[in-house]
């Protein structure tokens, strides 16, 4: 009794032990981040961008332009807020999917240069830093359209539209974006005239995951396309190609003794009953049932029933 009472407790007590369970640290701001397969595809749609709304730029301010993405970031917002400087030009745009929003900001270095290029001068500007009057933000307008309709050419897998909206001051970022939103920033450098500084577009990573998936979907649409293309494109060259093509009548049986004395002029009796049809063979497979005939000055042979061959083949 005393034994059995023993194993009965010590069974109560591994019942009553809780499970251990194997516990690992979380750092939230890793999570949500992008692949490097992501990354690679943001790089080489927003490269194409930076090319495209290079020309467009250097046509508008009659200058020499360059812009090229340089790196993509992502962090939380109240980071980002304290990397931008209060005189720096930040436009809100509206997007018409998700009711989101993200910002252009263009750099210090590059705000003055840009207005006096657009006031005919050659962009080199030496002033102190000062805020952005209501003018400089309507002469920036221009600029921030143009920069806009580019990336919604390159953003055309979401046939969405791009509202652009008004300039917009540090502290009024929070508006723009909820103080846990992650941020993904595009980051590029400019060189317009003599001046050199950064343009950003900063993307909610929300908005990102969509863009991502809309033109992984695309992607995959004309890959697809491309293999049934190819397909087509063989159907049609196949059409062009020669085969071996009879009219005669097979498994014909024909004694030794009959060929060996074969001549010109002489008949070969082939012992077929001139109603019974023969075979339209195409490389030795056999296609329809077929009978002698004469088409003006040419032989031909028209066709009677589908072989049973060839149906069978065609079943299999």
């Amino acid at each position: 009794m005393n034994s059995q009472n023993a194993s009965a407790t010590g069974r109560q007590k591994q019942a009553a032990s809780p499970t251990r369970h194997t516990i690992h640290a979380c750092n939230f701001r890793y999570a949500g981040r992008l692949s490097n397969d992501n990354a690679r595809i943001l790089n080489t749609l927003h490269e194409k961008f930076a090319a495209n709304a290079a020309s467009s730029l250097e046509i508008y301010l009659g200058t020499s332009l360059e812009l090229k993405l340089i790196s993509l970031e992502q962090m939380a917002v109240p980071d980002y807020i304290k990397d931008v400087s209060p005189n720096a030009y930040l436009m809100r745009c509206a997007l018409n999917i998700m009711e989101s929003n993200f910002l252009l900001e263009v750099g210090v270095p590059l705000v003055f240069p840009i207005i006096d290029l657009l006031l005919g001068g050659d962009g080199t500007v030496n002033e102190e830093l000062r805020e952005l009057t209501d003018i400089d933000e309507e002469m920036l307008q221009s600029i921030s359209e143009l920069v806009l309709a580019q990336l919604e050419k390159s953003w055309k897998t979401l046939n969405l539209a791009l509202t652009p909206g008004s300039c917009i001051k540090v502290p009024m970022i929070p508006q723009v974006f909820p103080v846990n939103e992650k941020l993904v920033i595009l980051m590029f450098q400019m060189t317009a005239g003599g001046a050199t500084g950064l343009m950003k577009i900063i993307l909610p990573t929300s908005f990102v995951g969509f863009l991502l998936r809309q033109l992984m979907a695309a992607h995959s649409k004309r890959t697809s396309s491309a293999r049934n293309n190819a397909k087509s494109s063989l159907k049609e060259r196949i059409l062009d190609c020669n085969f071996t093509l009879a009219a005669d009548i097979t498994d014909m049986r024909v004694l030794v003794k009959d060929l060996i004395g074969l001549k010109p002029g002489m008949q070969l009796k082939m012992k077929a009953p001139v109603g019974s049809p023969g075979r339209l063979t195409v490389d030795t497979v056999e296609i329809f049932e077929s009978i002698p005939v004469r088409n003006g000055a040419m032989k031909a042979t028209q066709l009677l029933a589908r072989s049973q061959e060839s149906a069978s083949l065609k079943e299999f």
